[in-house]
């Protein structure tokens, strides 16, 4: 049953909307696909981040006027489906090559990204290319492995400082808390020396009451033997009577 005026505006209308913010499509063909391949076919295109429909080519031209995928949907002949993204193309041309190399019912026409039409080899060259997710994952590594080795560095540095201390303080190679107990040796000798003066102090003193207890005043009276010895000093002094 063919389709009303009315209809094929609405689709027309539903299609361009969903193609404005498109900016990469790929447009295929199918020969005896069948409903659970389609499916399936569906499925895959929508874990890429894509949509798919099947369509007739002046629908789709008509649709696609004034986007960024009008050159590839411009002079379409025979069955036409087209897969389309406004996210990562790579991954939809990979999501496509890896479905079309286990179902040959499907086949590519062309395709197109950033208003730029591509050919089947160059769709196959897309598919190859690192897609958004791991580039962005090969950008960040490139970007953290720097500071990841500086942190590496850093703590195998303290790693290694916190060792060599160790082994220094195991080994006695550390000799600050020896120097307390040399000074408290030089402050213990001062107070050691100080009772061996006051002792040599009380010796010389005694020394000296000893000696003045020795000593005789100018006017004593003189012992009994020294006044014999004067006396018999005087005697002998005397002229011998003849």
């Amino acid at each position: 049953m063919a389709l009303s005026r009315a209809k094929k505006n609405e689709k027309v209308k539903q299609l361009a909307s969903e193609l404005e913010t498109s900016t990469s499509a790929i447009i295929g063909t199918f020969t005896g696909l069948t409903a659970s391949k389609d499916f399936d076919l569906r499925k895959t295109i929508r874990a890429a981040g894509g949509s798919y429909h099947v369509v007739k080519n002046k629908l789709a031209a008509r649709s696609a006027q004034g986007t960024k995928i009008e050159a590839a949907l411009q002079g379409l002949k025979g069955v036409s489906s087209v897969a389309y993204t406004s996210g990562d193309p790579v991954a939809l041309a990979k999501a496509l090559s890896n479905w079309v190399k286990e179902n040959a019912e499907f086949t590519f026409k062309l395709g197109i990204v950033d208003g730029k039409v591509i050919n089947i080899a160059e769709i196959e060259s897309l598919a190859k290319l690192p897609g958004k997710e791991e580039l962005f994952s090969k950008l960040l590594f490139l970007i953290s492995s720097p500071a990841q080795r500086l942190v590496t560095v850093i703590n195998a540095t303290g790693r290694d400082l916190a060792v060599v201390v160790n082994q220094g303080i195991e080994k006695g190679k550390f000799a600050g808390p020896a120097a307390p107990a040399a000074e408290a040796k030089a402050e213990a000798a001062p107070a050691a020396e100080a009772p061996a003066e006051a002792q040599a102090d009380k010796i010389e003193e005694a020394h000296a009451a000893e000696a003045a207890a020795g000593e005789q005043p100018s006017g004593a009276a003189q012992p009994e033997n020294a006044t014999a010895s004067q006396g018999g000093e005087a005697a002998g002094t005397d002229p011998v009577e003849g």
